[in-house]
């Protein structure tokens, strides 16, 4: 038989659970502006039901419904959203800090401007044009060194001032690192934490949104997979609880690594660890170049995991391996180097031109012949490089042809004053080939019997392979930059859609307040009718005749 009192229980269990929705509605307003934060709902259940009303019902599940309950309080989230957030997330990492460190370089080059190395060697061939015109002049004499130096030290600069931000970018790195690893470090706590709760039954919410805000974080530094893993002894944990993370490092191309590389580990057992991130550098480099970066044991060679920590390593530098040879590859290496062998390159070509020439007056001896030749002793270079520096970094117009540029070789034949032939053919260097560099023909005193070689990778004229190295760089950059441009983008649409699912609406929120609210002063109503029927009975029935 039905309880009096069944339908009283039946709205209190309704007052009760519009309560709750009250309060998880209120946690939501609390927390609209609250970061990684996701709205809450009160998932509603009915009850068992009782068997159809009679004297003789049987004990098995009925019709007769007893009310609702609050079944639990969850989030509401898209993983696959996450999942998209945390790809376009990284490819904004990776092509953020690659643009970043291209336009540092940009702002070094300074090109096309005044003060930029093209303009500097411009005023120093017109400076040599302008000697070939009146070699005598002792002030045209001085504007060829002056403009020698400024070339120098233009060339010092860009060297200086990119090593600079290399070794800021080093810094970097070793940040990236130690952040890496404090997150996976709070990752792993949290999965911990969150082991404990689940299989009691609940929902950690507040867990949840701060183990996903980690993992959003650690996608713009390195590219991962995050796997959701519900240990086989897990207790009274509920169908829709996430269980734990496991995060696996993978490539650009979201491919893993054979064999899966775990930043942190969780399988059917339950928590494993995690896999420290620890860059390794190569020690017989100088600066040392990034040798490969550790994932505990793992050692990973190159940077196709993409995402910040891959951005600044190409930027800064690493070992490349291919086949049995190894190379130091980067954009700030492959930029120094360029800038070493086109130095290098031209300041050896020059200084031959310049040996084979006469200083104005300079002593000369006689050939059996009666040929006019240098005296011996005589060949002197323009440049020279500060001993232990590389060529751009230590390149500098010699002591003494700044103190006095009457030693300038000007003179083809002879140190007359009329005699113009090397300084035409020193201004006549901008437009040569670098393959034509008479220097090439000169033994090599380091491989005797072997030439001079050129270094690698120059070609043109010395002025076409500036202009091509710059334009190169140019368009690098700007091809980061709207690669940068294009996955913020992206990342914000796919948050935008992220957003609108799990973000609060106030208007939502208003909106839920005033139904549950109704719901709530209708179980209200209810019980206020049920007193008003028990008051009847206890107190009105069985009174008549009274």
């Amino acid at each position: 038989m039905i309880s009096t009192f069944m339908g009283l229980e039946t709205a209190k269990r309704g007052l009760n659970t519009s309560q709750s929705a009250l309060y998880t509605m209120s946690q939501n307003v609390a927390n609209a502006n609250t970061p990684g934060y996701t709205r809450q709902r009160v998932n509603f259940a009915q009850t068992t039901a009782f068997p159809t009303p009679g004297m003789n019902s049987p004990m098995v599940a009925g019709q007769l419904g007893t009310g609702v309950q609050a079944e639990s309080v969850q989030r509401v989230r898209e993983s696959f959203l996450d999942v998209q957030f945390r790809n376009q997330a990284n490819k904004v990492g990776y092509y953020g800090t690659l643009s970043e460190s291209l336009v540092k370089m940009e702002g070094i080059m300074n090109e096309p401007t005044e003060t930029g190395l093209q303009a500097t060697l411009d005023k120093f061939w017109k400076s040599l044009q302008d000697l070939s015109t009146n070699t005598e002049n002792s002030g045209a004499r001085s504007v060829v060194a002056a403009s020698g130096q400024m070339v120098a030290d233009t060339l010092n600069y860009y060297y200086n001032s990119l090593t600079s931000v290399q070794k800021d970018i080093g810094n970097q790195i070793t940040v990236k690192e130690q952040e890496i690893n404090s997150i996976l470090v709070n990752i792993s706590e949290v999965n911990r934490q969150i082991s404990e709760v689940e299989p009691n039954g609940f929902l950690p919410n507040d867990l949840y949104d701060k183990r996903d805000s980690l993992v959003d974080s650690l996608s713009q530094l390195v590219n991962i997979k995050v796997t959701n893993v519900i240990p086989s002894d897990y207790g009274n944990a509920k169908p829709i609880a996430e269980g734990l993370y496991n995060i696996e490092l993978i490539t650009k191309d979201g491919t893993s690594y054979t064999p899966p590389v775990n930043l942190v580990s969780v399988n059917k057992s339950g928590i494993l660890g995690i896999n420290k991130v620890e860059v390794s550098y190569d020690q017989n480099t100088t600066p040392k170049m990034v040798d490969g970066v550790k994932f505990g044991d793992r050692l990973v060679k190159d940077t196709s995991f993409s995402g910040q920590l891959a951005g600044l390593i190409e930027s800064y530098g690493y070992m490349k391996t291919d086949g049995a040879t190894t190379t130091v590859v980067g954009r700030y290496p492959d930029m120094l180097q360029k800038l070493n062998n086109m130095t290098e390159a031209f300041m050896n070509e020059f200084n031959a031109i310049h040996r084979r020439g006469f200083a104005l007056n300079e002593e000369t001896d006689t050939a059996a012949d009666g040929t006019i030749i240098k005296k011996a002793g005589n060949e002197k270079d323009f440049f020279e490089i500060i001993p232990g520096k590389h060529p751009a970094e230590g390149i500098k117009v010699r002591d003494e042809i700044l103190d006095d540029p009457t030693l300038i070789a000007a003179g083809g034949k002879s140190g007359a004053s009329a005699d113009n032939e090397n300084a035409q053919k020193l201004a006549d260097l901008k437009k040569v080939d670098f393959n034509q560099y008479t220097y090439l023909t000169e033994d090599d005193p380091l491989n005797p019997g072997e030439k001079k070689k050129l270094p690698s990778g120059l070609n043109g004229s010395l002025d076409s392979f500036y202009s091509g190295l710059i334009g190169a760089m140019g368009v690098d950059s700007q091809g980061a930059e709207k690669n940068y441009t294009n996955s913020t983008i992206l990342a914000n649409s796919v948050d935008y859609n992220r957003q609108s699912v799990s973000a609060v609406s106030l208007d939502e929120e208003m909106t839920d307040m005033i139904r549950f609210q109704q719901a709530y002063n209708a179980s209200s109503r209810v019980i206020n009718m049920m007193d008003e029927m028990l008051d009847k009975i206890v107190n009105g029935l069985g009174t008549g005749g009274r």
